[in-house]
C-alpha cells in the first residue's frame, strides 16, 4: 500500500518562549494543523518520573529538574513526526538550544510580562519560579535574561490578546516560508 504523503513546512518542530505564552495549547493545535504527534515536555518529563514539575522543584530541586529536562530532549530530538512544546527554561540551556536550532524549526512564542501572569497564574501553586512576593517583576527580570536566547529561535509570533486558531495560521505561514527560505 503506498505511503499518503502529507505536505508539512517540517516534520520537527518545536516551541520555546516564556512559561504563560501558550506553548502547550498552541503546540497540541499547531501538531493537529500539521497531522504530527505532540508532546508537552514537561508533561512528558512528569509521567517518566512519576512526580509533577512543583514536587520535583520541591524535593529534588531545579538542578535536578534541569538534568531531567535535558536528557529528555536528547532523547526527543531523535523522533520524527513531532510537535514539542519546550518548558520556559528548556532552551536557556546551551546544550538544548544547539541540539534544537540544529533539529529543526524551533518557534519562538512571546507575550507581555502581564498576559503571561495573567496565563500563569490561573491555577496557584503550578509555577514553581512564580512563588516570589512579586511575580510581575520577577517574570520581568526572567524574561528580559532569556529574551535574548529566545530571539535565536528561526520563527517568531506573538500570543498576546490573540486566539489559538490565529496564531497557529501564523505559524504554518512562517515555517511555509522558513521552509522555502532554507531549500537550496
Amino acid at each position: 500500500m503506498a505511503r499518503l504523503e502529507v505536505p508539512r513546512p517540517a516534520t520537527f518542530i518545536s516551541l520555546t518562549g516564556f512559561m504563560g505564552v501558550g506553548k502547550s495549547r498552541i503546540g497540541r493545535e499547531l501538531a493537529r494543523a500539521l497531522m504530527l504527534h505532540f508532546i508537552d515536555l514537561d508533561r512528558y518529563i512528569e509521567r517518566h518520573t512519576g512526580l509533577s514539575i512543583p514536587d520535583i522543584f520541591r524535593h529534588l530541586g531545579e538542578e535536578a529538574f534541569r538534568r531531567m529536562e535535558k536528557e529528555a530532549v536528547r532523547e526527543l530530538v531523535a523522533k520524527d513526526f513531532l510537535v514539542l512544546s519546550l518548558g520556559g527554561g528548556t532552551f536557556v540551556d546551551p546544550e538544548n538550544r544547539s541540539l534544537l536550532l540544529a533539529r529543526g524549526p524551533v518557534v519562538a512564542l512571546w507575550a507581555s510580562p502581564e498576559t503571561i501572569l495573567e496565563r500563569a497564574t490561573r491555577k496557584p501553586g503550578e509555577r514553581p519560579l512564580l512563588q516570589v512576593e512579586n511575580p510581575l517583576e520577577r517574570i520581568r527580570t526572567l524574561l528580559q535574561a532569556r529574551a535574548p536566547l529566545y530571539q535565536e529561535a528561526h520563527v517568531h509570533v506573538s500570543t498576546d490578546h490573540r486566539k489559538v486558531e490565529e496564531v497557529v495560521e501564523e505559524i504554518v505561514e512562517k515555517l511555509w516560508a522558513y521552509a522555502k527560505a532554507k531549500r537550496p
